[in-house]
């Protein structure tokens, strides 16, 4: 009988371990530096034996082990090979065979760290007893993940639920990390939620207590909105009538039963999930209006738990 199962979560700076029993419940939980010299190639072998480290420490069998669930930040074909992999340094290459061979256990499926993300929300996070769900991701820039049916959707070229490179204006004039302009992550990240703060209080002779901010950040900005500060609301009221909107768009396309709102821009709250929500019931058709709003539970865990869902 399977025990036990892996989840890993590869991340820029640490990658995060997780020993999960096959119910789901999380047994323990460790980080590991994500060494990036060398093209990345330390990453993988440093996993490998961070696992075999912990199966001997606790006198685990790998015959009790039901397989490892990875997750990366890059586009990820047949649930095997990772489509090049920028942050980590790594080009096309099929990680789940290199894993099987540096660990002995045949199980191993690798996925989109926003994709995993929004699969361990589904399953014990914002969006659980729910099959059909959309994560939106909102921190330095814009993330997302789709699941239908209770699986993952990656997409033909791995590109599936990157919603913060939908075009949302035309006339932008200034270029996203990518290198086009008018995407979404360019207005509802954090850095973009700064940028347009900045751009109001200059444009503005209004008197606000943003004015007074050391660092003018995504968080004092809705800090302010709390507080009733109109220059901060009206900035909150764009970043929600930009994000809902794009999100009426998405659901004439997959029509979730929720979106699941998390990263760093969702420590704001409520006030975020009510505005973005309020412009998304102004937008969308008719049938999806009632679309529910959660925000993420699972924090930074969230990749973990949804790796290792891929396995069990």
């Amino acid at each position: 009988m399977k025990k036990y199962a892996f989840g890993v979560d590869i991340g820029g700076t640490t990658v995060k371990i997780g020993l999960f029993e096959t119910n789901g419940e999380l047994s323990q939980k460790w980080e590991i530096p994500t060494r990036k010299e060398g093209n990345g190639a330390k990453i993988l072998p440093d996993i490998a034996a961070s696992l075999n480290d912990k199966l001997k420490e606790l006198d685990i069998p790998k015959e009790e082990v039901a397989g490892i669930g990875i997750d990366v930040p890059g586009p990820i074909l047949d649930d095997e090979i990772v489509n090049r992999c920028v942050n980590l340094g790594w080009g096309v290459f099929n990680v789940a065979e290199k894993v099987r061979k540096l660990t002995g256990l045949d199980e191993v499926k690798v996925a989109n760290d926003a994709n995993a993300a929004a699969l361990g929300e589904m399953w014990q996070g914002g969006g659980e007893s729910h099959q059909n769900v959309v994560m939106v991701t909102l921190g330095t820039g814009v993330g997302g993940g789709i699941i239908s049916e209770g699986k993952i959707v990656a997409g033909a070229f791995g590109a599936a639920g990157e919603i913060g490179h939908m075009l949302v204006n035309k006339d932008e004039t200034q270029l996203c990390g990518c290198g086009k302009k008018g995407h979404l992550e360019q207005y509802a990240s954090a850095t973009g939620i700064a940028r347009k703060a900045k751009e109001l209080l200059a444009e503005s002779s209004e008197e606000s207590s943003l004015r007074g901010v050391d660092q003018l950040d995504a968080k004092a900005v809705f800090d302010a909105a709390k507080e009733g500060d109109k220059l901060a609301l009206e900035i909150v009221d764009f970043v929600g009538e930009t994000l809902g909107t794009a999100l009426a768009s998405i659901s004439c396309v997959f029509d979730p039963e929720v979106y699941v709102i998390g990263g760093g821009v969702s420590k704001a709250g409520q006030i975020l999930l009510d505005t973005v929500q309020k412009h998304f019931v102004d937008a969308a058709f008719h049938a999806s209006e009632g679309t529910e709003f959660a925000l993420a539970q699972l924090g930074n865990d969230a990749g973990m738990y949804g790796a290792v869902k891929t396995v069990l």
